[in-house]
């Protein structure tokens, strides 16, 4: 890790960059891979499986016995462990359905909001180094709950030709029944314009590598709605000399392990405690199965010293990080403090493997700093939000002065005309 000490705010500007990679050469590929799935549908599906995945695919949809029988190729112990975090993220995400409240405006004006399922909704989980049937759990859920009609998932196959079972279980157990082997930015072109095997959809969610967040963010360009542009994962942590050393290296190695554009950042107002970290860091990685991948994570990631509390908390909000663990000793100051940030988790008993898989919270959050304008996904992510109103004749005219008056202003006599033609009409 690059150890900084108490950056000027001159300098925060390049501090907050996430790894890079040649952007124009991405734009470019998934530009071309939009046109050629529009053109030729399933055959360019194929096709570019085979060119970046090296597999040779002629069977994009999973059959409904294969995602039934999932449950018989996973361990007992780890069907459990799904069925526990589908049990606690249903929980969490159905107390976010608000249900319709009617507003008196005033008398005779009744407005109110009332929540519709988005129909047709798609889902891409990665595959890549670890398939991550967690989230398949994040995304089939409060999507369940919304009662969303029509439901697919992408994801790529391995070497075999398969989906691993862990992610059909969890497509079983979200009432998933639409599979398709295929990913990268064809599975989201597919989603797009819809081919002879995968139908289109009016929302994408789910993370993926540059390749898929650039895909997801070009398909907005042809009536698509996103989730939020999620990439590579990241995390920071705010951690003071009342952190352990030992779990603020193993929350940062948890995070460093997913890939090597993952960054991970440690903020602190304590020496001391940046120099247990690295020690930590260097003793803990050597046991972990990902070390290349982390040991490369760790090249693009920071820790930051910062004399003053205050400053740290400003150059975080800046950073809007994706994961953001609190580890200090005065955590409600920074609480109310924060203003960007996808998922908080707070304390040393609060890891933030914890939000990634059963404690309830969502884990498909914004990356790259988008958290200062992005939400993680919820349930209300599967839902638009329909306004309605009903107005007496009573409820018009008083207001119907202010409309006219309004109207004329703008040069739209129609709109004037609109409520005139009714106050004034003697029949009513």
């Amino acid at each position: 890790m690059i150890n900084v000490l108490n950056p000027n705010k001159s300098d925060w500007k390049s501090l907050v960059k996430r790894p890079y990679f040649n952007n124009k050469s991405i734009v470019k590929t998934v530009s071309e891979v939009f046109k050629n799935v529009k053109k030729n549908g399933d055959a360019s599906i194929k096709k570019y499986t085979f060119k970046f995945d090296k597999i040779k695919n002629d069977v994009i949809k999973v059959e409904k016995k294969i995602i039934f029988e999932s449950e018989s190729r996973i361990s007992k112990d780890l069907k459990n462990a799904i069925d526990l975090a589908f049990k606690n993220i249903y929980k969490f995400h159905s107390s976010q359905v608000i249900t319709k409240k009617k507003i008196q405006i005033q008398d005779g004006i009744h407005c109110w909001q009332e929540k519709r399922p988005i129909n047709n909704v798609g889902f891409y989980i990665p595959g890549g180094t670890a398939p991550l049937f967690s989230t398949v759990l994040m995304l089939g859920i409060p999507s369940l709950i919304a009662k969303c009609s029509n439901r697919i998932l992408c994801s790529p196959p391995n070497k075999n030709l398969e989906i691993s079972p862990e992610i059909l279980y969890a497509c079983k157990v979200c009432g998933i029944k639409d599979v398709f082997m295929v990913g990268g930015a064809q599975a989201i072109a597919a989603m797009t314009f819809g081919t002879e095997s995968i139908p289109k959809v009016d929302k994408i969610f789910g993370p993926g590598n540059q390749y898929v967040t650039e895909a997801k963010q070009y398909s907005m360009n042809f009536g698509i709605s996103i989730d939020m542009p999620a990439g590579p994962s990241e995390l920071l942590i705010l951690a003071d000399n009342s952190a352990n050393p030992k779990y603020v290296a193993a929350d940062l190695l948890s995070q460093a392990e997913h890939g090597i554009d993952s960054q991970v950042v440690l903020v602190s107002n304590s020496k001391n405690l940046i120099d247990q970290v690295s020690k930590e860091l260097n003793i803990q990685k050597n046991s972990l199965s990902r070390l290349k991948i982390i040991n490369k994570s760790l090249e693009n990631s920071k820790s930051i010293f910062f004399k003053s509390i205050d400053d740290a908390i400003e150059f975080i909000n800046e950073y809007a990080p994706e994961h953001y663990i609190i580890n200090v000793e005065n955590e409600e100051y920074c609480i109310s403090n924060l203003s960007s940030a996808g998922s908080v988790f707070i304390g040393n008993y609060t890891p933030e493997s914890a939000g990634d898989y059963a404690s309830g919270t969502n884990h498909t959050l914004p990356t790259n700093g988008y958290a200062k304008q992005y939400s993680g996904v919820n349930t209300d992510s599967f839902f638009k939000t329909i306004t309605f109103q009903k107005i007496s004749k009573r409820g018009l005219n008083s207001i119907s002065s202010a409309i006219q008056t309004m109207a004329l202003s703008e040069g739209l006599d129609a709109h004037k005309q609109a409520v005139s033609i009714r106050t004034n009409d003697d029949e009513n």
